[in-house]
């Protein structure tokens, strides 16, 4: 088992690297078409990710419950990001990351509405502060770079994320995250593959700049397959409310990202938004905590 360092160092590293995609995503269409983005990005992605599988010899399922269970993890990927890269034209990364942070909220109102799970009155009180929240960066935004469209966007990138997660659970093939991963960026690429004939139009003429260059590479690497490990290794050995708490600290880490390093200067409203939907995310997951701390306690105390 994994000392309690790296365990938190892991943990370090997830939240940074989760915190600084969206604006590597920003700087990645820089130069390029947005998709172009998108598509290279799932193109570079799926070599790096078979390399992977070989060095450590994971066996790669390909019975129908596998590629049912890659089909569903696609959406997660392409089919999230899609919406993702074009709401770039409207939001600025921080707002990016501030919307990701909404994947708990649609997670429990997905898990209300279609599996019937029960919600606390304080989950309720949490979900409705986070849109009050959302609902102040909207209207707060309107003269900076925070579109109500891309909001739309987001909300939809979110939407399919979370939904995706609930796929390949149902699905349940019982196949290694390493393989779950690859085989989910293989169909990615596949779909990636069927976008090219709509934008070819705009296929790259010239090297883009080193800046996009190096922040498409940033997206592969770290996003797409460091983070990847880092989040089931962490599943493996914390709670998931102490996991689910990277929803929370990451976007005013992101905020703080854009601001320092793209000039992402934000009104006071969207500011004061930011800051009410996270508390309702804190809300959202206060029970949760609780119960966290009184069983940490109770191993610590002996009976």
């Amino acid at each position: 088992m994994p000392s309690k360092t790296n365990i938190m160092m892991t943990y370090a590293l997830l939240v940074f690297i989760w915190a600084t995609t969206p604006l590597a995503i920003v700087w990645s269409v820089s130069d390029l078409h947005m998709l172009w983005a998108l598509v290279l990005r799932f193109f570079i992605a799926l070599p790096l990710a078979i390399i992977l599988l070989l060095l450590l010899k994971v066996k790669f399922p390909h019975h129908l419950q596998a590629w049912h269970s890659y089909l569903a993890g696609s959406f997660s990927l392409i089919g999230s990001q899609i919406f993702t890269y074009i709401a770039t034209a409207y939001l600025s990364s921080g707002i990016i990351a501030l919307m990701f942070g909404l994947t708990p909220i649609i997670a429990g109102l997905i898990g209300r509405f279609v599996f019937q799970l029960h919600l606390a009155r304080i989950q309720w009180i949490g979900m409705t502060v986070s849109i009050l929240g959302l609902g102040i960066i909207c209207f707060g935004g309107e003269t900076q770079h925070v579109h109500p469209l891309g909001i739309v966007l987001m909300l939809f990138s979110v939407l399919t994320y979370t939904m995706s997660i609930f796929w390949v659970k149902k699905v349940n093939a019982q196949v290694e995250p390493v393989a779950q991963a690859t085989g989910s960026i293989l169909v990615s690429t596949i779909a990636a593959l069927c976008i090219v004939p709509f934008i070819w139009q705009y296929v790259p003429t010239s090297l883009p700049s080193l800046k996009s260059i190096a922040a498409l590479l940033y997206t592969v690497i770290m996003a797409s397959l460091i983070a990847m490990f880092c989040y089931f290794k962490l599943v493996q050995n914390i709670q998931a409310t102490t996991l689910s708490l990277t929803t929370v600290m990451t976007p005013m880490i992101a905020l703080l990202i854009g601001a320092l390093f793209n000039q992402e200067a934000l009104s006071v409203m969207v500011f004061v938004g930011a800051l009410v939907l996270l508390s309702g995310l804190v809300l959202y997951f206060y029970r949760d905590l609780k119960a966290s701390r009184a069983l940490a306690q109770k191993i610590k105390t002996p009976s």
